[in-house]
C-alpha cells in the first residue's frame, strides 16, 4: 500500500488543522492506521493510531484530548484533526500502516509502509 499524506501547514497557537492520509491499493481497512511525528533532532514518535474497523483509538498523553484520529474505509483515508495546537506540536507528521496483529499499536517498528510526511509549524 501507497501512503500520501497532506493537510499540513502554518498554524498559530490555539488553531486547528486536519491531516489526511489517502492510501492506494487494496483492502485500506485490512490495516491498523497510526500518525508518529518528528521534530527536528528528535526522534518519531508515537501521536495516535486507529484500529481496522475504526473502534479502537489510541493517543499519545500530549494529543488526548485536542487530537482526534478518525478514517474512511470506502474512502481509503485517515485522518487527524488538531485542535488547540501548541508551538510543540511542530513537526513532521507521517502516516503509517500496520498489517499484523489485533490492536493497533505505539511502536513505529510495528508498521510496515508509511506516507512521505507533512509539516506542520505551529507559531507562538
Amino acid at each position: 500500500v501507497q501512503l500520501q499524506a497532506s493537510g499540513g501547514g502554518l498554524v498559530q497557537a490555539g488553531g486547528s488543522l486536519r491531516l489526511s492520509c489517502a492510501a492506494s491499493g487494496r483492502s485500506f481497512s485490512s490495516y491498523h492506521m497510526g500518525w508518529f511525528r518528528q521534530a527536528p533532532g528528535m526522534e518519531r514518535e508515537f501521536v495516535a493510531a486507529l484500529s481496522r474497523s475504526g473502534g479502537s483509538a489510541l493517543y499519545t498523553d500530549s494529543a488526548k484530548g485536542r487530537f482526534t484520529i478518525s478514517r474512511d474505509n470506502p474512502k481509503n483515508t485517515v485522518y487527524l484533526q488538531m485542535n488547540s495546537l501548541k508551538p510543540e506540536d511542530t513537526a513532521v507528521y507521517y502516516c503509517a500502516a500496520q498489517r499484523r496483529g489485533i490492536v493497533p499499536e505505539r511502536r513505529a517498528s510495528e508498521y510496515d509502509y508509511w506516507g512521505q510526511g507533512t509539516q506542520v509549524t505551529v507559531s507562538s
